[in-house]
């Protein structure tokens, strides 16, 4: 959430950066009911100190001026009563108003609506080139017998799978060998809970209500099952003062990830790109202000190195105005070529990593005490490390050999105990 103050001071540039963002808020209602609530704060405070003479004056009162003195506090209090009343209507009209306003984008954020809108700012490695004709990774899957689509959907519903045999040892090597990377990086390991209160989605920054929800909810629990566990390392520290000298904090996050996918039908969507359920790996970092533009860099250099390791051409886009998402000051995508989408091939998202500066913090109330001994909020920032399902269409895709079996990236060979994966 953004500082109402810099909202009223700052309301044409807050407006025109709602605009790019293709959403709906109210700029002009924000600004408009934080003046009204900082005149009802300023008329409250005037009637607490009129409160305040009135009582200390009864103290060498007469019994005549006592009377008067009480009638007057009767008439303050009643009139404190309905000063608070209306302080709270507008708080609570500001907050909801200001909750929909996103954060301010990055200035050399590309302008734009949609994923098309991109902008491509580096590319590692080439797509991959066959001198037969390449199989998707659903039919790949099915064939070496390591993915099980049409139990998945049998037992649990549409965009449910089963991982198994080498499927198996795959998901667990890919997390194994991205948690390494982590750990000489200086992140410590967690594995977070698959299921977080709606105060801390809501924190965060995603929706657990309404048909444009993404999240499942636990119905009578007010709690969700996590889409990511950006919402879990997020939320630890919700309601905490951190110690500057902490920070940066890096925490590497290993969840379940649960999103309905409403809407999420065409050709691009098969297979294991857009699942109900899927593992992640997710990298959350906290820090001062000033080192969350360097932070995001090195969140981005890692998610490059994890891809490169593992041999999979890539690119990096920097993400326009429109597919930011609410909470994001600057998000970097990379795509990795995938051989088997549409006719031709294509790229795909496999990771982001998002700036969200303190619009988070603020939400949830995470802040730092300075060497001015001031209470600051942190900036917060996220990256994915491994979303397993992704990774597993790249490799299969990208790895696959003529005769049907798929060799293994050198990188994940220890990890997994074998090389290829033959067809049964």
């Amino acid at each position: 959430m953004l500082d109402y103050r810099f909202i009223a001071e700052n309301l044409t540039a807050v407006m025109a950066n709602i605009a790019d963002r293709f959403v709906e808020a109210d700029a002009q209602a924000v600004a408009s009911l934080y003046s009204k609530r900082n005149e009802l704060v300023t008329s409250l405070q005037l009637l607490q100190q009129k409160r305040n003479v009135n009582a200390a004056a009864m103290k060498g009162a007469d019994a005549a001026g006592r009377e008067t003195l009480v009638e007057e506090g009767k008439k303050l209090k009643d009139e404190i009563t309905a000063a608070e009343a209306e302080l709270a209507v507008v708080e609570k009209d500001l907050l909801a108003q200001a909750k929909k306003i996103p954060n301010m984008a990055h200035p050399e954020a590309p302008v734009g609506r949609e994923d098309k809108d991109n902008l491509e700012v580096k590319r590692v490695g080439q797509p991959t080139k066959f001198n037969f004709e390449p199989a998707d990774h659903v039919k790949l899957g099915q064939d070496l017998d390591i993915v099980d689509f049409d139990a998945g959907t049998k037992v649990s519903g549409t965009k449910f799978y089963y991982l198994k045999n080498e499927g198996v040892y795959l998901e667990l090597g890919l997390v194994r060998y991205a948690l390494d990377i982590l750990q000489k990086k200086g992140f410590t390991p967690f594995i977070t809970p698959d299921i977080a209160r709606e105060e801390i989605l809501e924190g965060i920054g995603f929706n657990p209500r309404g048909p444009e929800s993404n999240v499942y909810m636990l119905e009578g629990e007010g709690s969700c099952l996590v889409g990511t566990a950006e919402i879990t390392l997020g939320g630890y520290y919700a309601g905490t003062i951190l110690a500057k000298e902490q920070l940066p904090l890096r925490m590497a996050g290993l969840s379940h990830c649960f999103r309905r996918e409403a809407g999420s039908a065409g050709q691009f969507s098969k297979g294991l790109y857009r699942v109900h359920q899927f593992t992640k790996l997710e990298m959350f970092a906290y820090c001062v202000p000033e080192e969350s533009d360097r932070l995001h860099e090195e969140l981005r250099l890692i998610e490059e190195e994890i891809f490169a390791g593992l041999d999979i051409p890539f690119r990096v886009v920097d993400t326009c105005t429109g597919d930011l998402g609410a909470p994001a000051y600057r998000k970097w995508d990379l795509e990795a070529w995938m051989p088997g989408r549409g006719n031709t091939g294509d790229w795909g998202e496999i990771t982001s990593t998002s700036n969200c500066t303190d619009y988070q913090a603020r939400r949830l109330n995470i802040r730092f005490k300075d060497t001015d001994g001031k209470n600051k909020f942190v900036h917060m920032l996220n990256g994915t490390a491994i979303a397993v399902s992704r990774a597993i269409i790249a490799i299969l895709e990208n790895f696959q050999q003529a005769d049907g079996s798929v060799r293994l990236p050198k990188a994940l060979v220890p990890y997994c105990g074998f090389d290829v994966i033959k067809k049964k």
